[in-house]
């Protein structure tokens, strides 16, 4: 019993620092959005062993960037890159290189709501 709290307890403090992060993040997000007619320009960098790994880290980094609830919507629905439910992505680019735990890429996206 004692191990199970110590989870619960490190769960709900690395739980309160996500919502710490997230309520930071999205405020200013918000009023990107509002000043540029929805569309904000976003980057994520990831690392993993393969090309295709390291670009979906960095995808899940833009889309975390953007707004958590889609991010959590791509993670329910098609897995890709790219795929923003509720947004338009355009110029979506990428460029990965040796480095990290293998392979390290930069991705970027216009993404509108």
């Amino acid at each position: 019993m004692r191990n199970f709290r110590l989870r619960d307890a490190a769960a709900a403090t690395v739980l309160a620092a996500g919502l710490l992060t997230l309520s930071l993040a999205t405020s200013p997000t918000a009023h990107a959005q509002k000043a540029t007619g929805g569309c904000v320009n976003k980057a994520g960098e990831g690392t993993n062993t393969t090309v295709d790994g390291a670009k979906f880290q960095a995808w899940e980094a833009v889309l975390q960037a953007t707004d958590w609830g889609i991010w959590s919507a791509m993670m329910a629905s098609k897995q890709e890159v790219g795929n923003a439910p509720g947004m338009k992505v355009s110029n979506l680019r990428s460029n990965c290189k040796p480095g990290g735990l293998g392979q390290t890429c930069i991705v970027s996206a216009t993404l509108c709501r």
